[in-house]
């Protein structure tokens, strides 16, 4: 027998990461995007100058299994706590601590319940707890972590209840005071969000904008390009997509709904599926519940008359779906009806609602039975993955302003839906789509910003869309510009002032000079997010873009709120005058160079309508100092 040596148990280098790594390539899942995220993130964390910053991703694009790989790094490179903050849901906690525990995670992850017993040591070793982000439950976490050092914090959904909505009356909300109290003794703040607006205009725990972390989308992802395509007018989707009409709320088109449903499963379990498999239709309805009760019992009265095949509804409906067959998938209309009423008992309903502890999340998340209807609202547009979702219906149009933010997160339709993408079925009032495609617009233009690396990212709004709650809006460190958006400063010297002038006055057609304008003053001055989303919403062609040509700033008066340096004022550059409105009484969407005298210059965008540009204007070394 070998001689015993303790020391050679002793240090043994665990590569969890790897480990997490190969397990994911093992089940044919790509890492690329995982790496990216979790190297950056760790680059922030060593160089030792950010404790505060957000990883965002798109709506249901991996982000947990991210978050598993981050935190297995986050252990590799000797950090001993890592603590996952979650929405105040039992539910939610419980499905991704299962998660966490099914990836072989070590050390096991625990609820904060299970480390609060006086015999559990944390000094003493590795810990990944969770909690949720609850006032007693934050509570006796931070009194059990004391005055240890070093603690990682990882927000999931982290514009959700940690910002401080009480930031313009110098207070903070509980829920942030206690985080804010939990990063103390050296702790990092990593906040993972698909919504990060709040967050930046809130500069909630002083994250920095400027080393945010991008997790890119997996090669198999359908999100807003597919779903909400920059061109609203492109009759090339690759799903169906139903309206409603905007003032009627009339139950027949929720069994419509149902029916096309229930055919477009029929069809998938006959011709593709080798295993018949579960699917579900989700009913989105307002945030009351007494509404998810009243669509509860149009459902459950409809699959009760389809029951009894004595009835005269019942032959009502079956006539109704072979009709509906037809449009749909002509000569199947003896095969995809005759399916349904032989499964027609196979179907069930899942109600969820706002109650903090939910036991039908699992059965709505993966769907149990063939036909699996989920009825729910604002619950379901949090942190929860629908699996084999196959429909979404909306039940009612949104009246007052919405917030990109929450409409965002309830776009629960992304996600891996590539292998039956053109079977899935949005249903939805055409109003409610129009606000909701320009949200994920707007929305774009501010995260490809950030990706391209041009700074502070710029949120819109418009008379019906904010990018997240006043109340969070830090009003000391963020500006609302009324439809003005500036770029990168550039050489702009006689020459090339000349160059410029002369596209400008040249006879060809706006969208060209545009380009000839980005080859001339470089990708910087003229962002191809921006020309696109132009060339996307000028509804009246060329006559929609005007192109000024370039004025000095050098005789403008010297006071607070100018920058000639910059070239950046508080009151904005477009006036009335410099928008010519005689000679471009069209044009809604305005370019012009200003330049200074020290022979620098900067593009400005101007839309002339009701959209605002809002922005932080709080640096990161400000921040810094702050903290």
């Amino acid at each position: 027998m070998v001689e015993f040596d303790i020391n050679k148990f002793k240090g043994q280098k665990n590569d969890r990461y790897a480990k997490h790594l190969a397990s994911l390539k093992k089940s044919g899942k790509e890492t690329t995007s995982i790496e990216k995220a979790v190297s950056d993130a760790l680059k922030n964390i060593e160089d030792g100058k950010t404790r505060s910053f957000v990883i965002y991703g798109e709506p249901q694009s991996g982000k947990t299994e991210m978050m598993i790989g981050l935190t297995a790094k986050l252990l590799d490179a000797g950090n001993k706590i890592v603590i996952h903050l979650l929405n105040d849901s039992v539910d939610l906690l419980n499905q991704n601590l299962r998660r966490f525990k099914k990836s072989g995670l070590s050390p096991s992850p625990k609820h904060f319940k299970e480390i609060i017993d006086p015999e559990v040591k944390l000094k003493d070793g590795e810990f990944v707890v969770f909690c949720k982000k609850n006032f007693s439950d934050l509570q006796k976490l931070i009194s059990k972590l004391g005055n240890i050092k070093g603690r990682v914090i990882i927000d999931d959904e982290a514009d959700y209840a940690s910002p401080n909505s009480k930031v313009n009356k110098g207070q903070k909300t509980k829920i942030n005071a206690l985080i804010e109290t939990l990063l103390e003794n050296e702790g990092v703040y990593i906040g993972v969000t698909a919504t990060p607006a709040r967050l930046d205009l809130n500069n909630t725990f002083e994250n920095d904008h400027e080393k945010w972390v991008d997790f890119p989308p997996h090669k198999n992802y359908t999100g807003q390009d597919a779903f909400f395509p920059i061109d609203s007018n492109d009759p090339g989707f690759n799903y169906k997509l139903t309206f409603l009409s905007d003032s009627e709320d009339n139950p027949k088109y929720i069994k419509e709904a149902l029916f096309r449903f229930f055919i477009n499963v029929a069809y998938l379990n006959l011709k593709n599926a080798t295993v018949e498999q579960n699917y579900s239709i989700l009913i989105h309805t307002s945030g009351k519940k007494i509404d998810h009760k009243s669509d509860k019992s149009v459902v459950e009265v409809l699959l009760s008359e389809l029951a009894d095949q004595e009835s005269k509804r019942f032959e009502n409906h079956i006539k109704l779906i072979y009709t509906l067959v037809a449009k749909i998938y002509p000569g199947e209309e003896e095969k995809l009806t005759g399916y349904i009423v032989t499964n027609r008992s196979k179907a069930s309903i899942v109600l969820l609602n706002s109650d903090r502890s939910n036991d039908n999340l699992e059965d709505a998340a993966n769907p149990i039975s063939l036909f699996t209807i989920v009825i729910g609202g604002n619950i379901v547009s949090r942190g929860v993955t629908f699996n084999n979702l196959l429909s979404m219906f909306f039940t009612r149009d949104v009246r007052q302003k919405i917030q990109q933010d929450t409409y965002i997160q309830r776009a629960r339709m992304f996600g891996s839906r590539g292998d039956y993408l053109k079977y899935f079925e949005l249903t939805i009032p055409e109003s409610l789509y129009t606000d909701w495609h320009r949200c994920f617009v707007f929305h774009r233009l501010a995260i490809t910003a950030i990706r391209e690396g041009k700074g502070a990212p710029i949120w819109l709004s418009d008379s019906r869309i904010m990018p997240t709650a006043l109340s969070s809006i830090d009003r000391g460190t963020v500006s609302f510009d009324r439809g003005e958006m500036a770029f990168s400063i550039f050489d702009f010297d006689c020459e090339l002032a000349q160059e410029y002038n002369d596209i400008v006055e040249s006879p060809t057609d706006s969208f060209s000079k545009l380009n000839e304008i980005k080859k001339l003053l470089g990708e910087g001055a003229l962002p191809e997010y921006l020309q696109q989303y132009i060339l996307n919403t000028s509804f009246k062609g060329t006559k929609s873009i005007a192109i000024h040509v370039a004025s000095s700033i050098a005789n403008y008066k010297d006071d607070p709120g100018t920058n000639k340096d910059k070239i950046e004022r508080v009151q904005g550059f477009f006036g009335t005058t410099q928008m010519q409105k005689k000679k471009f009484p069209d044009a809604t969407h305005h370019f012009k160079v200003f330049f200074n005298a020290k022979g620098r210059g900067r593009l400005y965008y101007k839309f002339d309508g009701s959209i605002q540009f809002i922005k932080n204007l709080k640096s990161s070394i400000e921040k810094k100092n702050h903290d």
